[in-house]
């Protein structure tokens, strides 16, 4: 295939995780190595910056910065939940690549952003403009389809189960058999996140917390729940429930939600703990019921990373440029997990639209007989995922992140109405 000459443009979508950073930083450490590739384009915000044709430029960073990058939370070349409606927008995105000689496109994202990217690469393919199109992914979730697992996923579960044994030290030091704490963990349609807690728990120790796990794969039924709280709560000096956020009922209402929407029309949720809390606190009298809402900190404990994690995301990155350079297009990096006993892990590709808009559930058959507590296959699955620290450099006691000087691309075309 021809060598294709031109500008990179990388973006960054939906919320952001600890190590989304380090896919940005593997993307320009391999886009500098190709001739073929002009400049390196960061979009700011997402497709909101592709719009408003807020570009920065990435090559001019210092190399120090960049590798900062592996280490800092947040998406540093910001992001958004922005959904592109209407065909002017897309035309305005072609217009934008255009006008800066776009010809590799990388988004890093979730399953609504793997969606923008497929529309886009299929615009540009019906206009005749030659663009190579890779995902990245990205979501603490972990609940995109075809690859082992998601960049983001592993170092929120290392936070959760860091979290889950801090809060066990001070609950084993409060309770007298009349406590109960419970951590409202983020996972909208899955309980992977929920699940990871499990990894606190020591190894032939099953009755450590958390005492139970509440997933949105397993409706909420009241009665039992109930009984789980009043039976670990006559064992143990306390009782720590791990709930995911979209924890459902049988009907399949969520147990709390707000009512409001995002712009790809997900209800926003938030109160699954409070709602049992409530439940727990109204039909077990004398119980002290506590809950705590890691909320941000799941997506953005840079200090709690898992190594493996970082690294991931950072290979995730040189991939999707080397897959690019090869001549790929509509398609998004995957994690392929290796066939041994040793834990090892691989790049491969899957096709946008396999990939956009589907959700991946925690498999039923890793889940126990109790509903609520994880067997030995989740636990071989999730465990090599939380592996190693990343090393963060502290100044004064507090942790150095990196700053991009983001030095702006000169506009070319006129103001977009958003």
């Amino acid at each position: 295939m021809a060598e294709l000459v031109g500008n990179v443009l990388v973006g960054q979508s939906g919320g952001p995780t600890s190590v989304i950073n380090a896919s940005v930083a593997g993307i320009v450490a391999e886009a500098l190595n190709h001739e073929c590739i002009e400049e390196i384009y960061g979009a700011m915000n997402g497709v909101l910056g592709i719009l408003q044709e807020d570009f920065i430029d990435l090559a001019a960073e210092s190399q120090q910065q960049i590798r900062a990058l592996r280490h800092t939370p947040g998406a540093a070349l910001g992001t958004c939940r922005y959904k592109l409606k209407k065909q002017q927008d897309f035309e305005r995105v072609l217009e934008v690549f255009k006008a800066h000689n776009i010809r590799y496109f990388f988004y890093i994202g979730g399953n609504d952003s793997q969606d923008t990217a497929d529309k886009i690469s299929k615009l540009a393919q019906e206009q005749n403009y030659e663009l190579r199109v890779i995902g990245v992914p990205k979501t603490i979730d972990n609940d995109l389809p075809i690859t082992d697992h998601t960049p983001g996923y592993a170092s929120a579960v290392k936070y959760v189960t860091t979290a889950v044994r801090e809060v066990a030290c001070d609950n084993e030091a409060m309770g007298q058999g009349d406590l109960v704490s419970i951590i409202e963990v983020m996972g909208r349609s899955a309980g992977w996140i929920a699940a990871g807690a499990a990894l606190a728990k020591r190894r032939d120790h099953p009755h450590d917390p958390p005492h139970l796990i509440l997933l949105p794969e397993i409706p909420f039924a009241q009665e039992k729940v109930l009984e789980d709280v009043r039976r670990v709560l006559k064992r143990e000096k306390y009782c720590l429930i791990v709930v995911a956020e979209g924890l459902v009922d049988s009907d399949g209402n969520y147990l709390a939600a707000e009512g409001a929407k995002d712009a790809f029309g997900h209800a926003q949720l938030g109160g699954a703990g409070d709602a049992l809390a409530e439940i727990i606190g109204t039909n077990i009298p004398g119980t002290k019921v506590r809950v705590a809402k890691p909320g941000l900190l799941q997506r953005c404990a840079a200090h709690a990373a898992s190594k493996t994690d970082s690294d991931e995301a950072f290979l995730a990155g040189e991939a999707a440029v080397e897959a690019a350079i090869n001549g790929e297009t509509d398609k998004m990096v995957t994690l392929v997990r290796g066939d041994t006993d040793h834990y090892t892990c691989e790049t491969g590709l899957a096709p946008l639209a396999d990939v956009a808009n589907s959700v991946k559930k925690l498999p039923r058959e890793w889940i126990n007989e109790d509903n609520i507590s994880m067997n030995f296959h989740f636990l071989r699955y999730a465990q090599p995922l939380i592996q190693g620290e990343v090393p963060v450099p502290y100044e004064n006691g507090t942790p150095t992140f990196a700053r991009l000087d983001k030095v702006r691309i000169d506009k070319q075309l006129p103001a977009y109405e958003l």
